[in-house]
């Protein structure tokens, strides 16, 4: 298993993290399987998607701060319900296809941590299981 240390600057961003998680497969040495991405953390995700334009992870943070609001009455001591709330929505884990030894994204995706209770220093951990 590979961890990967990502620190976050800001309350909410997404963080490309394509790269470490492709070197990540590659020095499993497994050809052909399955790349496990999971992030340990109640307040932060993983999720798959486009990575040429900057403005749709911008649009994707400010849609889910539209749909879970910090206005609410929340009643988590800590304060960070929404936080807690986007990371459920978002997931904590994905699965990638890896063919010769290289992730099976699409010509537009990437891979992305979900920072939704930053700034922190966080960890994601991938495990690539062969065939």
């Amino acid at each position: 298993m590979k961890v990967i240390a990502v620190k976050t600057h800001a309350r909410e961003e997404f963080l490309d993290i394509t790269r470490d998680v492709r070197s990540a497969v590659r020095n499993s040495g497994i050809e052909n399987g399955i790349a496990l991405v999971f992030v340990p953390h109640t307040t932060a995700g993983v999720t798959i998607n486009e990575n040429a334009d900057p403005d749709v992870k911008e649009d994707i943070l400010m849609g889910l701060k539209k749909m879970v609001p910090d206005s609410l009455a929340w009643r988590h001591a800590e304060g960070n319900s929404p936080a807690h709330v986007k990371a459920g929505l978002v997931g904590s884990s994905i699965h990638i296809i890896v063919e010769g030894g290289d992730l099976q994204l699409g010509t537009w995706q990437g891979i992305y941590f979900c920072e939704f209770d930053g700034p922190r220093d966080r960890n994601v951990f991938v495990k690539v299981f062969g065939q």
